[in-house]
């Protein structure tokens, strides 16, 4: 060591510079292993973020091509509501051509197409637009299909039919019906795509909101509207298919139009009061005979025997034209007319039945306004008489007085006053009455106000499928419940009765179900004092013995059965468990039958569902649902109705 300074060992400061040698062999392909991957990551990073931000430009272009379509949707969908059959058609093209552009940017959506779990969600997106293409030709074909006919259908539009009287315009548009044909099958595939496209979307894997906004509920909503127009049109479409023959073209066809009189409860809808005969020729309604039923009757020679309770109650020992509608199905009912009524020497065949009550007339003159007919003028004013309608006044008072000369001289009223609703509706700009017309005809169809049978097997089955025939449903719910009354008492005792049902559901502890039925009955109006034979006059409010019959599931087995005047009967009809009775509300009385009954095995769990069909020619009445003893529901029966029931 000098001045110092140590000296330095060069020789060693060497061997230690070699023993460590190895180890940086070791570390110098790991600094360039990092090096290679800082060389590569800044760029792939960038491309992600070039790619994410191009994705985010792309989903803001679809946003916006989105938004632009929805609300040309939201246009096409007003312009139906509008019923411009014009403006519908073009407001659907243009929405198309919208979603063709919405279409071809989210084609573009790479990044989410080929992502793992967000390509499930990316394919739904393609199917609900796929199902919104071929939804919106279906429209587009439909409103082209329409257009011709727009002025008969009561639309707004350049119809081909303008000329000419209302009869006239309406033979021409039904010998062109046949070319609606072929474009009913493109329709039909359009809708099987719309079909099969919402089926492949899983609304399970999407929340329930986002915000404020549902998602779920609304896709599953989507999903049961689409199911349930593609069923309606299928539904339809035999029916739409067979309509100009069945409106007389080429070959004219004749149906046998009965009035029910709903204030007179029978099965299939009201006591059968009237009939008449229209002749169809080319959509041209012809009346060729119209009548009191009673006259029929004095033709039929007949030998059937009527149910033990028309025997019992009516002391009718012979089955009448007008007592035949006694199954709650109209097409049994309805069959067994026609069986009678061809045996009548001089009658004229025919290729179906309709039946129509009062509210038909009412809803029809809601619209046209006051019928003339043999000297009254027929409204739909209040009559402080009956606190009703003053048409159903006249009605009742032609079909209840017990006046022979009244009936010969008003023999025909009710085939007169139908005629002349039909020539009223016919006699003016179709523009002015037939959209709210054929509207109404819809909802007289939907609530069993109207009823058809038709010899057209391939129709017939349109109609039952579509609801529109009266017949018993066979329906797939687990829970089913059809209340059938009869009023056998003569009087037109149910213009004033208000029925309300109470169906009470408990579960048992075994798991079985019991259910009570409480049906009540409440006249709240005075007796007629025409109801006395010797007055001879209007017997509107009498006693009203009541034949009552409750279809449930097949299989039930009754527990008890309260307010029969008779015992029960338990036996089966129409697939399902019938339990009958009968009972008696007298003007100004109430009367409650109550029926308890286990459901069968099928019917079991806390959550099923229920079929609560209406009876035809009833109107409003009401129904509440408890369990265990709490209300939970309340509603009015208008049309037949499903329920979900939550124990």
């Amino acid at each position: 060591m000098k001045d110092g300074f140590d000296k330095i060992d060069i020789k060693s400061t060497s061997m230690k510079k070699k023993t460590k040698s190895p180890d940086a062999k070791v570390g110098i392909p790991t600094r360039r292993r990092r090096g290679k991957i800082s060389k590569w990551l800044i760029p792939v990073l960038i491309v992600i973020f070039i790619a994410l931000g191009f994705t985010g430009f792309q989903v803001s272009s679809v946003y916006r091509q989105g938004k632009k379509t929805q609300a040309s949707a939201e246009l096409a969908i007003q312009t139906i509501r509008d019923q411009n059959i014009d403006a519908a058609k073009d407001a659907l093209i243009t929405t198309k051509e919208d979603l063709t552009k919405t279409r071809q940017l989210y084609a573009g959506l790479l990044l989410p197409k080929y992502t793992p779990i967000v390509r499930s969600y990316y394919l739904d997106g393609e199917h609900l637009m796929t199902a919104a293409d071929a939804g919106l030709d279906a429209g587009i074909i439909t409103t082209e299909a329409i257009i011709p006919y727009a002025d008969l259908l009561g639309l707004k539009g350049e119809s081909k039919f303008v000329s000419g009287s209302a009869d006239e315009r309406i033979q021409t548009a039904v010998q062109t019906l046949d070319k609606l044909t072929p474009k009913l099958g493109d329709i039909a595939e359009k809708i099987k795509i719309v079909n099969q496209n919402f089926d492949k979307i899983n609304p399970n894997r999407y929340p329930e909101k986002i915000g404020n906004r549902e998602i779920r509920p609304k896709l599953l909503a989507a999903k049961t509207t689409i199911n349930n127009l593609s069923e309606l049109f299928l539904n339809a479409r035999p029916l739409l298919e067979n309509l100009p023959s069945l409106l007389g073209e080429p070959t004219p066809k004749r149906y046998l139009i009965i009035f029910q009189n709903d204030k007179e409860l029978r099965p299939t809808g009201g006591f059968i009061t009237a009939y008449a005969i229209f002749k169809l020729e080319k959509g041209k309604p012809i009346v060729e005979t119209a009548d009191d039923i009673y006259k029929l009757d004095e033709k039929n020679t007949a030998k059937i025997s009527p149910p033990e309770q028309f025997i019992k109650n009516l002391k009718v020992f012979n089955l009448n034209l007008r007592d035949s509608n006694f199954d709650p199905d109209f097409k049994d009912s309805m069959q067994r007319f026609e069986e009678m009524y061809n045996n009548i020497p001089g009658t004229t065949p025919v290729d179906g039945v309709i039946a129509v009550d009062t509210h038909v007339l009412v809803e029809a003159m809601k619209i046209l306004g006051p019928i003339p007919a043999y000297g009254t003028n027929f409204t739909v004013d209040i009559d402080p008489r009956c606190d009703c309608p003053q048409v159903i006044y006249e009605l009742e008072d032609y079909a209840g007085r017990r006046v022979a000369y009244i009936r010969e001289d008003r023999k025909d009223i009710i085939g007169v006053l139908l005629y002349q609703i039909m020539q009223k509706a016919l006699g003016v700009s179709p523009s002015q009455y037939w959209g709210k017309l054929f509207q109404m005809v819809l909802s007289e169809f939907e609530q069993k106000h109207i009823l058809v049978y038709l010899t057209n097997t391939d129709a017939q089955q349109s109609l039952e499928a579509l609801n529109f025939a009266g017949r018993m449903i066979d329906s797939p719910q687990e829970d089913y419940l059809h209340i059938n009354d009869a009023n056998l008492g003569g009087a037109k005792s149910n213009l004033f009765v208000r029925q309300s049902v109470k169906q009470d559901f408990e579960k048992q502890g075994d798991g079985s179900i019991v259910k009570t039925v409480t049906i009540s009955y409440k006249n709240p109006e005075p007796g007629s004092p025409g109801c006395n034979l010797e007055a001879g006059g209007l017997c509107l409010n009498g006693p009203m013995k009541n034949w009552l019959r409750v279809y449930v599931p097949k299989g039930s087995e009754l527990i008890d059965f309260e307010g029969s005047s008779d015992a029960p009967i338990v036996s089966e009809a129409y697939n399902r468990t019938l339990f009958e009775g009968l009972t008696t509300v007298n003007p100004e009385g109430v009367a409650t039958v109550t029926i308890k009954y286990k459901l069968p095995q099928s019917v079991s769990g806390d959550k099923f569902s229920e079929y609560i069909q209406k009876q035809p020619g009833t109107d409003n009445n009401e129904y509440i649902t408890l369990v265990n003893g709490n209300e939970v529901d309340i509603f009015n029966l208008t049309k037949d109705t499903i329920k979900e029931i939550k124990l």
